[in-house]
């Protein structure tokens, strides 16, 4: 919670003291500073929100990205052990391939 949402809601309470204050001694000065308070704590308290809410934003953004970061690091990675399975295989393949070549071509010469 904001250092200002607290400050605002104690600002609200000290207006609504002096408010009731000045209405029950009929100080009408009084009164309405009170209500000023109020008004003045209600602000403080909204701007306070309006701090946590942008922070909690910034923060859900910031653990999306690392999500969507983690998520596109975690399928290249999968991408390239494909790709080094692909070119093991091939070799493998042509490797077999021209043992069988060289295999025939010894047979029919020898």
């Amino acid at each position: 919670m904001d250092k200002d949402t607290i400050a605002g809601k104690a600002e609200q309470l000290k207006g609504k003291i002096k408010q009731k204050a000045g209405e029950a001694v009929g100080n009408e000065r009084l009164a309405n500073s009170g209500a000023a308070d109020q008004v003045k704590g209600a602000a403080r308290e909204a701007w306070g929100k309006t701090k946590d809410t942008a922070h909690d934003v910034a923060s859900s953004r910031r653990d999306d990205a690392q999500m969507r970061a983690d998520d596109a690091r975690e399928r290249m990675e999968d991408k390239t052990h494909e790709m080094r399975d692909k070119i093991t295989s091939s070799a493998q393949n042509l490797r077999d391939k021209i043992s069988e070549k060289l295999d025939d071509f010894t047979e029919r010469n020898s």
